[in-house]
């Protein structure tokens, strides 16, 4: 029996072969996979690699669930399916806008949140605590009505999170922008936690109540100026001031150290986020930095733990 031949439209002046008329939604997810991975894209603040992110976008132009797309392999794309692509592409490919931006959803610690561009796409390494055996617990003995803070909040996702992990937990979330705050807000409200988890705005520390917490955790701002520079044209999308940590990136960071032993219960830790380039800084200009490096099964680190006994009185960056 003879193929129908490919669909050819023009599209971003040049002709696409799409798949033929009835396809599966399978085909095209191959087809989008594929030209994801022709056009020089970065997939870091994303779904890592480009099946992946075609199965996603895939998905969300189609209307479909991820679950039924897993269920039914043999499911046909609907009518419109090269229009609804084309969009997909537009948006993807010609102004690189990353996935989370487009479906307006991003996951974290096993939760759906909703981001914008008001917002960092949620994908901190302290996430990996979480699934790590012992999770937060091998770092920090809790009692049994923990209080916990959120620098530098962003979505509000490392706080929903906490305060879903610990029902017992209160949760206060701190951010600068309060544009992001509207999105934390958003998402707060969306999973029954306006009870439990605070929202503030804050410059790090100022703004937050003067209170003790078990255990701060932050993923500030931490990117050189030199990375900024360099970084790919999805991360332009991403609000600037939740990437910039100054010139070496330790901007915050330092200021963070500086101030947050007097938060901090006398059994309180301290855990943050500062990247491979920041854990490679404060080890070669730190040597007796006191904090422990977190790893994770990846091999890798970039997330300290401070206990509040073993805060120093000089910080070194």
């Amino acid at each position: 029996m003879k193929k129908k031949p490919l669909v050819r439209r023009k599209n971003h002046n040049k002709t696409v072969n799409y798949p033929k008329d009835g396809a599966t939604v399978q085909a095209w997810i191959i087809f989008l996979a594929k030209r994801l991975a022709a056009s020089g894209l970065s997939f870091e603040n994303g779904l890592q690699e480009p099946y992946q992110e075609a199965e996603y976008l895939t998905a969300f132009a189609f209307s479909i669930s991820l679950e039924l797309l897993d269920s039914s392999p043999n499911l046909r794309a609907p009518v419109d399916a090269c229009a609804r692509m084309e969009a997909i592409m537009e948006q993807r490919i010609v102004r690189r806008i990353p996935a989370a931006y487009i479906t307006r959803e991003a996951f974290f610690a096993g939760h759906r949140f909703m981001v914008d561009q008001r917002v960092l796409i949620p994908r901190s390494l302290i996430e990996n605590i979480f699934d790590a055996e012992g999770g937060f617990d091998a770092w920090v003995m809790l009692p049994e009505n923990p209080m916990f803070l959120d620098l530098c909040t962003g979505s509000g996702c490392l706080a929903i999170a906490l305060a879903l992990a610990y029902p017992n937990a209160r949760v206060h979330a701190a951010d600068d922008s309060l544009q992001a705050l509207e999105v934390a807000r958003i998402n707060v409200e969306s999973f029954g936690l306006s009870d439990r988890v605070t929202l503030f705005e804050a410059d790090l520390f100022r703004g937050v109540p003067s209170v003790r917490y078990d255990m701060i955790v932050t993923n500030p701002p931490y990117v050189s100026r030199t990375t900024m520079a360099s970084l790919p044209e999805e991360y332009r999308h991403e609000p600037t001031m939740a990437l910039d940590g100054g010139v070496t990136g330790l901007d915050f960071v330092g200021r963070i150290l500086r101030q947050a032993g007097d938060y901090l219960t006398p059994g309180g830790v301290l855990i943050c986020e500062v990247g491979d380039e920041g854990e490679e800084q404060i080890r070669e200009i730190w040597p007796d930095f006191p904090g422990e490096w977190i790893w994770f099964h990846f091999g890798g680190s970039g997330v300290f733990c401070l206990e509040r006994s073993l805060f120093p009185e000089n910080i070194m960056i």
